[in-house]
């Protein structure tokens, strides 16, 4: 996975400061966002993965399935990547653009997975305590997973917190089998 990271660290930086510099992190978050959707539908996948097909065409391809998505930069972003034979690396090179993205907004992206939907009240807490310890603006979002039967996993950043019973269980679980 490390590799994956390597490869795409150069294309991540060089899009990022293009979008920096044209003042348009945003938009290229959205058309990074819809080329990495695109690129894993089965379909076009299948075509991106095929050797018989060549790498002009593959970029043609979804370029075209992107359409007014995305700008021209983009477009030939796309193509330099079919070039390299490195569209198979999009989703890497999202993520890492997102995480500079995040750094230079001093954003906070946290995903709270709870037994119960989270109250206004409790996402308003959550966020209030999250943006003073990490001194960065947060992005909260949450889901409900019924298996976990009480409490909540938060995820913000690299740090995970699980606070849910099902994983108090496991613990628990784990331990007695050791001892």
């Amino acid at each position: 996975m490390a590799e994956l990271a390597t490869l795409a660290r150069p294309y991540a930086n060089a899009v990022f400061a293009t979008a920096k510099s044209d003042g348009n992190l945003e938009r290229w978050s959205r058309m990074l966002g819809f080329l990495v959707t695109a690129a894993l539908e089965p379909q076009v996948k299948s075509l991106l993965d095929a050797p018989e097909v060549s790498d002009e065409q593959k970029a043609y391809r979804l370029v075209e399935i992107c359409g007014d998505e995305m700008n021209d930069r983009a477009r030939k972003f796309v193509t330099v990547l079919a070039q390299n034979k490195r569209l198979d690396i999009l989703a890497a090179i999202r993520e890492q653009f997102e995480a500079l993205r995040a750094a230079e907004e001093q954003t906070l992206d946290v995903e709270v997975i709870s037994a119960y939907p989270v109250s206004e009240r409790e996402r308003d807490q959550l966020s209030d305590a999250l943006a003073k310890k990490y001194s960065k603006q947060v992005n909260l979002t949450s889901s409900v997973d019924q298996s976990l039967i009480g409490g909540a996993i938060i995820r913000a950043g690299d740090t995970v917190i699980d606070g849910s019973l099902r994983g108090k269980l496991d613990k628990l679980a784990e331990t007695l089998q050791r001892n």
